[in-house]
């Protein structure tokens, strides 16, 4: 019964989020953890399933034109490193889970305010601002684990970087190469033999059919607004969860 809930969430999760570009990494570590999976393990099967998401999304969003890779490379060019500098860090189980806690609350708020600008396509990005907004991500997401698109999404969208479906898009490969490397630096601290390899191919399977229907649906279905709304809602949703079993919260949050 456990395996089956935990396929059925995963699934779900994966479906919603994709939707909007990400890969539900902040989910799946948040469901893992009320699962009392072991802490390490539970890191590198979120990342395994945020890789299958948007590897699936960013091809989609790829064919229907919504990938810009003129505009992409200067957030990816030092996000990668430093996700993978951000993966080799050890960090105890409550200093990750604050941290996390507290970045998604901010980066929920930082979607749910930002105005909704008509986009001008003719704008142009300054690499030097890109590349740092991208380092400072990359790095913050191999430390907890996730591949950063719900960090970076919220700036794009307060820069006016572009339209909805397309930040959508390139934050799905944001989160693809950065949990790519992420993983990379965690695996060399990593017990191999601490992996359930079953469990993680029904996860991973589960998730790989959520994220092709929500793929879909974000780029054929969704409006620019009720991408950005959905958004913010699901990433406060999560930060308050992991506050909440961290910081002795009031229990009427949830």
């Amino acid at each position: 019964m456990p395996e089956i809930s935990l396929i059925l969430l995963f699934f779900s999760i994966a479906l919603i989020y994709s939707s909007v570009g990400f890969g539900g990494g902040s989910s799946y570590l948040a469901i893992l953890y009320l699962f009392s999976f072991e802490y390490s393990f539970l890191r590198i099967m979120a990342l395994c399933c945020n890789i299958t998401v948007v590897s699936g999304g960013t091809y989609i969003f790829w064919k229907n034109g919504y990938l810009h890779w003129k505009k992409i490379w200067p957030f990816v060019l030092v996000s990668v490193p430093a996700a993978y500098l951000g993966g080799r860090i050890k960090i105890s189980a409550d200093a990750f889970y604050l941290l996390l806690g507290f970045t998604l609350i901010f980066a929920a708020l930082l979607t749910w305010f930002s105005k909704e600008f008509k986009a001008n396509s003719s704008q142009n990005q300054h690499p030097i601002l890109s590349t740092t907004i991208g380092g400072g991500i990359g790095f913050l997401s191999g430390l907890v684990s996730i591949g950063g698109g719900i960090f970076l999404s919220p700036f794009l969208h307060i820069l006016n970087w572009d339209k909805a479906k397309v930040i959508a898009a390139t934050a799905s490969f944001f989160i693809l190469v950065n949990s790519l490397a992420g993983l990379a630096g965690q695996w060399v601290n990593f017990e191999v033999e601490l992996l359930n390899f079953s469990l993680l191919f029904s996860l991973v399977f589960s998730v790989f059919l959520g994220g092709q229907i929500g793929s879909r649906w974000g780029v054929a279905k969704f409006s620019p607004i009720l991408i950005k709304k959905i958004t913010a809602i699901l990433v406060l949703i999560v930060g308050f969860r992991i506050l909440f079993d961290h910081l002795d919260l009031p229990k009427w949050f949830f």
